[in-house]
């Protein structure tokens, strides 16, 4: 898959509703590799793998160019050797919303506690149906951008957040 990916990032409120309305998850552990002027990542999925490459983000961090290519498992372990500043863990929950589908993301480890959904949109101006537990926007803030988070976690900062996201 390539082409422009168009994403809004929100923060979730505490407590198990997310996961009682979900229709599937998975466990997802991924890594780094520098790049100057793009982020390329390497993504274990359950037991896929996959190489992503994205561009600069444009319009408040709302949207880039993506690529995105399944590889071995094998090589996917190989490329995380090379990732820089370890990984991030979490487990992804997909919450089906009107004609949406939101990407639920409870972090493992230094960012235990964060809790962040995303939804992808065909135009930047799409509207859509946020479940309730889908609290304040932060598309666009680099703090929780996953790359971000490997040198700056959730933990550091996290009580600069009001309680009901931490």
């Amino acid at each position: 898959m390539s082409g422009l990916e168009i994403e809004r990032k929100f923060l979730v409120k505490k407590g198990s509703s997310f996961k009682e309305a979900a229709y599937s998850s998975s466990r997802i552990k991924q890594g780094y590799i520098p790049c100057e002027g793009a982020t390329v990542r390497i993504r274990i999925r359950d037991e896929k793998a996959f190489l992503t490459i994205k561009g600069r983000s444009t319009n408040g961090g709302m949207s880039r160019y993506e690529f995105e290519k399944e590889i071995a498992l094998d090589e996917a372990e190989e490329l995380m050797r090379l990732c820089r500043g370890g990984v991030i863990d979490k487990r992804r929950y997909l919450v089906k919303s009107g004609s949406h589908i939101f990407e639920i993301d409870e972090f493992y480890g230094d960012n235990e506690g964060l809790l962040l959904a995303e939804v992808e949109l065909h135009n930047e101006d799409e509207t859509f149906e946020k479940p309730h537990f889908i609290g304040k926007e932060v598309t666009g803030d680099r703090r929780f951008y996953n790359a971000h988070l490997l040198g700056y976690p959730f933990r550091i900062w996290k009580d600069s957040l009001p309680k009901e996201y931490r």
